[in-house]
């Protein structure tokens, strides 16, 4: 009997395990339970199960002994025998990264600045997995370290070396004193010891074992499957092992290759490479199988550097039947193509299909495309605790009191699905989205609930009233104020008392976090701790605040980080396209597959996806603690070895399958993506053969899957036509210029009554200083002759600056506007006391308002109103209007033309007595100010005077009177746009036009 065997990628591999074993006893059912079989992985193991099912057909067997190595623990005494009993138990990992936390801040300085828990949690798991990788290499650190950096290392590596040499000394003799040993050293204790008491004592030589699927091993893994191949019934069978290889390349090949773990394995077990035995006979059962050449054109292709020349001895075309590759433009195309080929892939009967990808963010997203077509995707590899609802859900209670309850922090949390405060989750999000419009949108309050008080206070209306929380009712805002006040104060005591002690901190947010969960009829603790992810995150969130007892006072603004930092590389095995969904709703023919979970597997058709650099292969990342160089001295594996791995996986995948997708995005996380390593290489293999892999349709589909039969038909761009009775009659004559630029607008807002909501957490911004700028010239000129007693321009700086304090600015803005605004006060001292050297007028009034109804139209009387900036009567009876700019001025040309209007008009309103009896008359001129405190601080700008503006307020008049008429037609309706080259600069309701898509297609000389 041959021990150890190989089993070419082309033949699926399980289902050729199950056959052998069951043949080789008869296929006698009751015979086939005799014996063990050891893998990689449990989701190995459960694929084996699999494979003797459909070998059995539907008949009844007694199965094998199937043990995964990597979880040899307590659970498998059967296998690792009573030594187990004799280790320490496995130290808890929370409790190790809290004390590996707790070195690192205890000599913090020593990389950088590091203070504080967020910042030092990644350094402690960095640290961590260093150790495991010298554990499972069984690499003594402490032996080697020393020398790690001698020569011309920079002093930082001496620095850490000093770290480290100082952590292999108290790490170990922390672990004595709490009697506990590090997780990998007690799994490769296991490991010899299993080795070493099969060994001393094997099993009969009727009770077979069989070690399968092992591509590389560590040394304790090495041992172990040495003491199988001792055996005598044992048996170790390989994936794929290329026999075609050179022996010099063989002994030579660089980590990266995948044939290099095989090679190091059958180098550490002392097995010649042409003395193993090949399976390569058809399973049977119905299991797929690939083209026979395809792994070893594969193989061709990926050929180390130094074997290139063989590329050269048979350049025949190579088969490439069911090989296809989909290149996307980004992941968003990507994944809605894969989901494509999945979706395609099951309407064949029968037939499993698969992606495998390491890019979970890919996995995400072809799960919801996937869902557009009611499939429900098997994901294995489950969904990063991180991801779940319930921990996104503590972290924004973290951030909205950190945050002061700012605007976008305080909804983000109130929104969430997880939210209730005690109401149901409806009314509370009726209520948040109440507290947005009344509270939050525009200028934000003060920080803290003290400022949504006071905000609320001041009596802001709600602008859209309680139709937009229909059907769920919300509760008063003082109330649901006071709610959530209550529900926050255990956290928002740990923000308010300065460092302290960070499991009190976690308890704060876990309490906080409950009382913000509960709802009328289920407690929080039911809502957030329930499920897969609840329990999960609940058992984490006890080990932290069991364990962080050993860590300094923190203050609160680091928990967001140290949730993140802790939950980061966690997988909760639940199913993100399962929520809301019975475990029915799985396809039992599609899956989704990580690299672990893929290896050893076989489907019909397969989709490799995410084949970029860094992703797969993955980024070959030294970590902190170590460089390569130091790395290599000190007899740790180089990073390539997973790059090794990778390379292993894809060759395995892309022989899984009959029918197998290659996909690689032209753009990874909006940055250009280098497609992986391997498909450079067989591109370049191919090319020299005068061939390429053929591309897959599914962008073709995806291309026409959203597209509308028949030839694109440009939208027409509105013409509401109300009913005559429903038009404005009314209108400010700072609206009459939107009436001619943008009538839509005026409908819009006149007639639907919709009000651009403001922007969460608006920043002050160019009305804002306008706003400053009117009020304090009005308070000024409202004063009156004593002004001029004192200092004019230091009294109106005065009054800018107190205004200015009044805005409760931002301080960078307040800062940034006081010394315009302090020089828009000398310009305006200087201007006025130059108009009034001949004598001051006689009346000056400011922020006048003013009304002027016009008559004799079909629709009834029409009112235009209007609120002059300033008015000056001099002493000869002459009227002089004023209008303060503080950005861009209209233009002369279209103050002629009659679009910019809004002077002109109240000139006119003011010959009809529109500002009162005592400013009537005819305007003498027309003047801008423009006052923008930059390096010409303000600037006069007459319009017109005299004969002209006589005849331009005129003209203006004449033309308001025939826009109403026009628009007291029932037939004239209210265009969007209706001249591009005078629109608006600020069009609110452009969206609700769809003035995007139909003004394209007027460029392009369309509708």
């Amino acid at each position: 009997m041959t021990r150890a065997v190989t089993i070419p990628p082309h033949v699926p591999f399980l289902d050729q395990v199950a056959a052998r074993w069951m043949a080789e006893v008869g296929d006698d059912p009751q015979r086939t339970g005799l014996g063990l079989i050891l893998l990689p992985s449990r989701r190995a193991a459960r694929a084996l199960t699999e494979a003797f099912l459909r070998r059995s057909d539907g008949r009844a067997l007694l199965l094998p002994r199937i043990a995964a190595i990597g979880a040899l623990d307590e659970a498998g005494l059967a296998l690792s025998g009573l030594e187990a009993l004799d280790l320490p138990p496995p130290v808890e990992p929370l409790r190790r990264l809290t004390t590996l936390t707790w070195l690192i801040l205890q000599v913090g300085h020593a990389f950088g600045d590091v203070r504080t828990v967020d910042q030092a949690w990644p350094l402690a798991e960095a640290l961590a997995a260093l150790m495991d990788e010298a554990e499972w290499a069984e690499c003594d650190l402490a032996e080697r370290l020393p020398a790690a950096a001698e020569g011309d290392f920079a002093e930082h590596w001496q620095r850490t070396l000093e770290f480290l040499s100082i952590v292999t000394d108290v790490w170990p003799a922390w672990l004595a004193e709490q009697g506990v040993m590090n997780p990998v050293a007690r799994q490769v204790a296991l490991l010899h010891g299993q080795a070493r008491r099969w060994r001393a004592d094997p099993l009969p030589a009727d009770e077979r074992v069989w070690a399968v699927g092992f591509a590389d091993a560590m040394p304790s893994t090495a041992a172990m499957l040495g003491a199988v191949l001792d055996m005598p019934a044992g048996r170790l069978v390989l994936p794929w092992v290329d026999l075609s290889l050179d022996d010099a390349v063989w002994s030579a090949l660089p980590d990266g290759h995948p044939q290099a773990g095989t090679a190091r394995l059958l180098a550490d077990l002392g097995q010649d490479r042409a003395a193993l035995g090949v399976w390569d006979d058809s399973p049977g059962g119905g299991a797929p199988e690939c083209p026979a050449g395809r792994g070893g054109m594969l193989g061709r292709a990926l050929l180390p550097a130094a074997a290139l020349g063989a590329w050269l001895h048979d350049p025949a075309p190579v088969d490439l039947i069911g090989l296809s590759i989909l290149r996307a433009a980004d992941q968003q195309e990507e994944a809605a193509a894969i989901a494509l080929v999945l979706r395609q892939a099951i309407a064949v009967p029968g037939r499993r299909a698969a992606l495998v990808t390491p890019d979970r963010g890919l996995a995400g997203r072809v799960a919801v495309e996937l869902a557009r077509w009611g499939v429900v995707a098997d994901d294995s590899a489950g969904e990063p605790l991180g991801a779940t609802p319930q921990a996104a859900f503590l972290r924004l209670v973290v951030r909205a009191v950190t945050a002061g309850l700012s605007p976008v922090a305080l909804l983000s949390l109130l929104k969430h699905p997880q939210a209730a405060c005690g109401l149901s989750p409806g009314a509370c999000r009726a209520s948040a989205r109440l507290l947005e419009r009344v509270l939050l949108r525009g200028p934000a309050p003060r920080p803290g609930i003290g400022g949504l008080r006071d905000a609320l206070a001041r009596g802001r209306d709600d602008p859209h009233g309680a139709l937009a929380d229909r059907p769920d009712a919300p509760e008063d805002l003082a109330g649901f104020l006071d709610r959530v006040e209550r529900a926050l104060a255990p956290l928002q005591a740990c923000v308010d008392g300065g460092p302290m002690p960070v499991a009190d901190m976690l308890a704060g947010l876990v309490e906080a976090a409950e009382a913000l969960a509960g709802t009328e009829d289920r407690t929080g603790a039911d809502r957030l701790w329930s499920g897969e992810e609840g329990n999960a995150l609940g058992q984490h969130l006890a080990g932290l605040i069991a364990f962080c007892n050993i860590l300094p006072p923190q203050r609160a603004d680091v928990l967001d980080g140290l949730l993140a930092a802790s939950m980061a590389g966690l997988v909760v095995r639940s199913r993100r396209a399962l929520r809301g969904r019975n475990e029915a709703a799985v396809h039992p023919r599609i899956f989704i597959w990580g690299l672990m979970e893929a290896r050893l597997q076989a489907v019909e058709q397969v989709v490799l996806g995410g084949l970029v650099e860094t992703a797969w292969p993955p980024a070959t990342d030294p970590g902190p603690w170590m460089s390569r160089p130091m790395r290599a001295r000190a007899g740790l594996p180089s990073p390539e070895r997973a790059i090794g791995q990778a390379a292993h996986d894809f060759v395995a995948c892309a022989c899984a399958a009959p029918q197998v997708v290659l996909s690689v995005p032209g753009r990874r996380e909006g940055a250009p993506a280098v497609p992986a390593r391997w498909l450079v290489r067989l591109e370049a293999f191919l090319s020299g053969r005068g061939q390429s892999v053929p591309a897959h349709p599914a962008l073709s589909w995806l291309s026409r899957l959203d597209r509308p039969v028949g030839a694109p038909r440009p939208v027409a761009p509105p013409r509401p036509c109300p009913p005559v009775a429903w038009r404005p009659r009314a209108l400010a004559v700072t609206e009459i210029e939107t009436w001619m630029r943008d009538p839509y607008a005026i409908y819009a807002r006149r007639v639907l009554g919709l009000r651009r909501l403001p922007d969460l957490e608006e920043a002050a911004d160019a009305a804002d200083y306008g706003t400053i700028v009117h009020d304090a010239l009005d308070r000024w000129f409202a004063m009156g002759p004593e002004v001029w007693a004192g200092d004019p321009e230091d009294g109106l700086r005065r009054l800018f600056l107190m205004r200015l304090a009044d805005a409760r600015l931002r301080p960078a803005l307040a800062a940034w506007w006081a010394p315009r605004l302090a020089r828009i006060a000398g310009w305006v001292a200087r201007e006025e006391a130059a108009r009034r050297a001949d004598g001051p007028p006689e009346l000056v009034r400011t922020e006048q308002k003013g009304r002027v109804v016009l008559k004799g139209f079909a629709g009834g009387d029409f009112t235009l109103q209007g609120r002059a900036d300033r008015v000056d009567l001099d002493r000869q009876g002459r009227l002089a209007l004023f209008d303060y700019k503080t950005g861009t001025l209209p233009r002369r040309r279209s103050v002629i033309a009659g679009w910019s209007s809004q002077l002109v008009l109240e000139a006119a309103m003011m010959e009809r007595g529109g500002f009162g009896p005592e400013l009537t008359g005819r305007a003498g001129e027309l003047i801008y100010w423009r006052l923008t405190g930059g390096y010409e601080p303000g600037e006069a700008l007459p319009v017109a005077s005299g004969e002209e503006l006589a005849d331009l307020v005129a003209a203006c008049w004449l033309n308001l009177r025939g826009l109403i008429a026009t628009y007291d037609e029932v037939e004239q309706p209210y265009l969007s746009h209706p001249y591009p080259d005078e629109g608006p600069r600020f069009a609110d309701y452009a969206q609700l036009a769809r003035v995007a898509e139909w003004s394209a297609a007027r460029d392009e000389g369309g509708a």
